[in-house]
Order: C-alpha cells, then structure tokens, then sequence
C-alpha cells in the first residue's frame, strides 16, 4: 500500500469527519469514544464484521477493567463479565496464588471476556457516544497533501460490494493493529532493535472453565531428546472462560535463540499432553483451531504522531514487555491520543493545533517510556534459558519477592503514595531512560 497524494484544493466528500480511527479494536474504539464524547465528529472504520475473531489470552488485568469501568461497560457477572481474584504462578515446582494489590488507582479484580464479544462491546460503546462506525470497511491507501505530505483521509472499500469510497478528516489514528498498513504508507517502519512476542492459543472443554485465577506456567520447555531440552523466555496460561472452556495458549519473545525454528503450535500440543487427563486438554476436547498472533512491545513503532496521523495500541507498539499485556494500553493510549486530539481541536491557529499534537510521543514517553525501558532489560535477561531456570525455581519459593514480581510485571503501583514496593517500581521507572 502506497500513501496517494491528492491536491490540496480538491473538494471533500460527504464521508468527511473532525477525525478518522482506522481499526475498532480496543485502541481504536476507545479513542473514537473519547472523541466522540467530546462532541468531535468521528468516523470508525473497522475492516471485518462484529463479531469477529482475535487471538488473545482474553483475560484481563486489573488495569485493563480500570478502563472498561471508565468507558461506562457494564462488567456484571450478570453482564457475561467472569472475575478473577489475581494471579496463580506455577514454576521450578511451585505453585504460588497472588491476589491483585490492593491499590487506591486499580481495583483488585480482574477479568475474562472473550475477544470477538469484547471488542464489539466496546465499538458499540464508541458508537453510542456518537462514534459512526462503518464494518467492512477495508481501508487502503493514505490520501496525502502534495505540499506539506500531511494525511488528510483514506481511500477504502466498503461493504460486501467492495464499494470504492474516500473518507476526509484532518486528523487520522492508526489503530490498525501489528501489521498497521496504514504506518507503512506513511514510512513509519518498525523498529528491530525493540522485543516481538508470540502467542498462540486455543480454546477446550474442560471443568476448569470456572477457576477465579488466571493461572500462568512460567516454564515452557523444548523438549529435543535427552540431554537436549531447552528452557524458553515466555510463559503458558490457563484461563477459564466461564463458559465452559478454558483460554489455554503460551507466549514467547524472540529473544530465545528457539524464536525462529520451532513450531509454537507444536509446543502448544506437547505442553497440554503434558497436563493432567482430567482437565480436557486433549485433542477431543478442543473447540477450535489453534491461532497465534504477533506482540509488538516497547514502542516498536515510532513516531507516534507525524504529519496528521497517530499511532495507538499495537500500531504503535504499546504492548507491555513484562508480561505481554496488550488490551490495557491500546485503550489507554487511546484515551491519551483522544486528549490530545481534543485539546488540540479547540486550538485557534493550525501552527497551536500542530503544536499541542506534537506532545502526544513525548505524553507516552512520559507515561510508558521507563517501564518499557525497564522491560526491555528485563527481556535479555531472561533471554538466557540459565537465567530463566533460576528465576523459576529460587524466586517462586520467596512470596514476597513474587508480590513484588507481580506489581512490577503488570505495572499495578500507585503513582503517589502507595507502599515501598510502588515506591521502588514507580522510582525506577522515572530514573530509567525514555526510550
């Protein structure tokens, strides 16, 4: 996908709005509900149909639920909403059970909800604030200003017809996800020297669909033969759906000298036969197929605002290094972006509106830079299957080391006051470099 340059004085469609959002996963929805809430005209362009298929561990840390509660989402048990109580981690022959801090700025709970119910949520929420959202719209090339190279739409395909359309907007958000064609056409490339995940999962039957822990393994193992198995940097998960099944998947970084060679489906396979018969992890008892995603962590993508367009949620690389945690900062950075944007709208002059648009990078500098900077470091480390090994087995047996590990892994600290742990974190955040 090529940008298509287009005169400045050509006139605007009908399809026209204060801001185009390009993808209604969680990042886009979001911000397009901010905007929308706001009073902006905003157009929501999502290229499949609700419901729609995401992979995803689908459970959901207490940050993530401090959104949904912030978005207005009813998370009632009535609701379909499955809580969790916190974090069971099992390792190096340990099996120790974290229930989330207890923080004034998170509540102590968590959530599971699967991804194709939960992002339509979330775009009908963006739609009842005013959002208008158009499904199937598959969107191709930006339309770029021949004199100042700014994007000033999206040339798309709507509907079943594949019906060429161009939509206008001073301002678009790339929410398109890891791929983020959008990003591409516009030159902004991902970054190699910044960690990729992968994560695969599948769905089973099983008695375990009601468990109010979300359970990770921190040992995956390559199993070669004798003398050869490997330990490898990433983690299994087990999460009840509530529903009947449960969400069983691994994540892994491409930091392990396995990244490229091994088939993670197969480790998936071998990792469930593993696991005790009277769970349901067996082939029989899967209700789908196996699928896998990428994760793209710690900014891989930069600049997050150039020439008209902003980067928010994968697109721009905001999944959490630590623990690969993707769902909370795509609508976080959603929320930040749609700030922005707000303030920027009601600016009198376009060099003011410019201006206040040019803070957004340096506001997810300020708010993730540290910690990413942090998690990074902390992805080499357990690079080394030597590392990883001893992390699993000595550092499981000291509880209060792993309530700490907890807090720092899903970034739950209070910003202000809160305990020494918060205090540790919160300052090595700050003093880490930004970048």
């Amino acid at each position: 996908m090529t940008a298509v340059t287009e005169p400045h004085s050509e006139p605007f469609t009908a399809n026209t709005a204060d801001v185009i959002v390009v993808g209604a996963g969680p990042a886009g929805s979001t911000t397009a509900y901010y905007l929308a809430k706001a009073g902006l005209d905003v157009l929501l362009l999502e290229k499949t149909e609700f419901p729609r298929e995401k992979v995803c561990g689908d459970g959901l840390t207490p940050r993530a639920t401090k959104q949904l509660v912030a978005m207005g989402i009813d998370i009632s048990e009535e609701a379909g909403w499955l809580r969790n109580k916190g974090l069971r981690i099992i390792g190096g022959g340990v099996r120790l059970q974290l229930d989330w801090p207890d923080l004034a700025s998170f509540p102590d709970y968590g959530l599971v909800r699967k991804r194709d119910d939960f992002d339509e949520q979330l775009a009908r929420q963006a739609q009842k604030a005013g959002a208008r959202l158009h499904e199937r719209c598959n969107v191709g090339a930006p339309i770029v200003d021949d004199r100042t190279g700014r994007i000033t739409g999206v040339h798309a395909k709507l509907g079943e017809e594949k019906r060429e359309v161009t939509f206008h907007a001073p301002l678009v958000v790339a929410a398109d996800g890891n791929s983020t064609r959008l990003s591409l056409a516009m030159g902004l490339h991902r970054r190699e020297d910044r960690p990729m995940g992968v994560a695969v999962r599948t769905y089973f039957t099983s008695p375990r669909h009601e468990d109010d822990y979300l359970e990770s393994w921190l040992e995956l193992w390559d199993r070669r033969g004798p003398g050869e198995d490997r330990l490898l940097p990433g983690y299994g998960w087990i999460f009840g759906m509530g529903d009947g099944t449960s969400n069983v998947g691994l994540g892994v970084l491409n930091t392990s000298d396995s990244f490229k060679e091994l088939d993670w489906r197969e480790v998936l396979k071998a990792w469930c036969a593993s696991m005790p018969e009277d769970w349901g992890y067996t082939p029989e008892n899967m209700t789908g197929p196996i699928r896998g995603a990428a994760l793209p962590m710690a900014f891989n993508r930069k600049p997050h605002y150039t020439k008209g367009l902003l980067l928010v949620g994968d697109a721009g690389g905001l999944v959490n290094p630590f623990n690969g945690e993707g769902i909370a900062y795509a609508m976080e950075s959603g929320q930040l972006a749609a700030d922005v944007i707000v303030q920027a709208h009601a600016r009198a002059t376009p060099g003011q509106r410019e201006l206040a648009l040019q803070r957004y990078p340096q506001i997810l500098a300020d708010t993730y830079g540290g910690y990413y900077t942090l998690g990074r470091a902390f992805v080499k480390l357990i690079g080394n299957p030597k590392v990883m090994k001893i992390a699993a087995q000595r550092g499981l047996t000291h509880p209060m080391l792993m309530k700490f590990t907890l807090k720092m892994l899903a970034n739950l600290t209070d910003p202000t006051g809160g305990d020494a742990m918060d205090r540790i974190i919160n300052g090595l955040s700050k003093v880490a470099p930004k970048a």
